[in-house]
């Protein structure tokens, strides 16, 4: 009598980082997906360019390829595959609609990230309509920007540390450490559970939505904690981006000390370069460059979390005062930052500068969309009630507290390196 073999699941976390290599190794290979064109100015650009059959058919393409990526990925996982063929069109269909609204000139001139679209139009739907459950089964957000995470490991390249230089990374250090503490204590001050002041302190000190998406993977945390601080992340990033160059010009701030001010206290990257753009060249320059060398410290960060959380939160640790053993921190650590990490060193050792010329703006491309996918499932599942209702002030106020310090302590940081 055949013993029936025992069929093998992956977790999430190393399916994300096989589809993320998959992804990136078909690229170098030369297999580059179409990447459609979303720009337009007025409405004969929209049908003419947005919406001609060739765009058209490269949208088709790209939708063909996610669905074939998140169905493997359900495959790799044991997951029903069913979900994904009927929800994840729809959620694809949103998206793009998010990327032609932030194709528009006018919104263009605004700098306003594809993402935030995204999100407004879950949001709106998701607080408006009662979705079925066929959707709803589709909703993988955190597949979606895990598998974005692994990918912008290719932009963030060991040239590119080594110009961030040595101002930016100790700005960068000063800024983590002391807003991550100052968040986590006026978490605990305010009676916020742990987990959730993690998420808040790293979402605010680290590089907003990524870290909060690293810190949830290191401590197996709650999916909809996790999407409540990237939604305050998202919301709070567009006042910052539109009226902190205001502030800096009124305070009579450099081009570098503003652009460093920016770069460590704005929480989305897309965000730092749309700010630093209303200023000037060298803001720019400089806002990235801190905004990088914070991007550098995730992989740190997330491992830090991850030992951290697994010694105060163990219980065998705090019943027996034993040690938890090197297997029980592997088990904590989020899987997808070795996906990260490893994305980041392939194209910095070992890729050639000339093929990471020839294939980083549709990886690039690819990378967005991922996340706008994502971005578009956190707002189809979040309800405003669950933002704004009674148990839900406490940690709004200490995520307004805390991003209120950053803006403070980064602008002493900053004009003491940059002036």
């Amino acid at each position: 009598m055949s013993t029936p073999t025992k069929k093998i699941a992956l977790t999430e976390d190393w399916t994300v980082v096989v589809l993320g290599f998959a992804i990136i190794l078909f690229a170098l290979a030369g297999f580059l997906l179409p990447t459609p064109s979303f720009g337009w100015k007025n409405t004969t650009d929209l049908f003419e360019k947005v919406l001609a059959i060739g765009n058209l058919q490269k949208i088709l393409i790209q939708l063909l390829a996610v669905m074939i990526v998140a169905v493997a990925g359900a495959l790799l996982m044991r997951k029903p595959v069913k979900p994904f063929v009927t929800g994840l069109p729809v959620v694809y269909l949103l998206t793009i609609l998010a990327l032609i609204i932030a194709g528009n000139g006018t919104v263009k001139s605004l700098n306003l990230e594809a993402v935030i679209f995204s999100l407004l139009i879950g949001l709106l739907i998701g607080n408006t309509m009662q979705l079925p459950e066929w959707l709803k089964n589709a909703l993988s957000t955190e597949v979606f920007v895990k598998i974005g995470l692994v990918i912008l490991g290719t932009s963030v390249l060991f040239s590119d540390i080594l110009e961030a230089g040595s101002l930016g990374m100790i700005q960068a250090l000063l800024v983590v450490v002391s807003v991550w503490y100052f968040a986590f204590w006026v978490s605990r001050k305010m009676g916020i559970d742990e987990e959730m002041g993690v998420m808040l302190s790293s979402a605010v000190s680290i590089c907003g939505v990524s870290a909060a998406i690293a810190t949830s993977g290191a401590i197996k945390g709650d999916s909809k904690k996790l999407s409540y601080v990237i939604s305050l992340v998202l919301i709070t990033a567009i006042p910052m981006m539109l009226f902190m160059p205001y502030v800096a010009k009124l305070l009579g701030l450099s081009q570098e000390v503003t652009g460093a001010w920016l770069g460590g206290t704005i929480d989305t990257t897309g965000a730092v370069i749309a700010s630093g753009t209303m200023v000037g060249e060298a803001a720019v320059k400089v806002s990235t460059i801190v905004k990088f060398a914070q991007n550098v410290l995730l992989g740190v960060a997330a491992f830090g979390i991850s030992v951290y959380w697994t010694y105060t939160n163990n219980p065998l640790a705090k019943d027996t005062n034993t040690k938890p053993s090197l297997g029980v921190i592997w088990e904590r650590f989020p899987k997808f930052v070795l996906g990260f990490v490893a994305a980041s060193l392939l194209f910095s050792f070992v890729v050639s500068p000339e093929t990471v010329k020839g294939v980083k703006d549709n990886l690039k491309s690819i990378q967005g969309l991922w996340f706008a996918l994502a971005f578009t499932s956190i707002g189809l599942e979040t309800n405003f009630s669950d933002l704004f209702n009674k148990d839900s002030k406490k940690p709004l106020y200490a995520f307004l507290l805390a991003q209120t310090f950053n803006i403070f302590i980064t602008l002493i940081i900053a004009y003491l390196l940059f002036r």
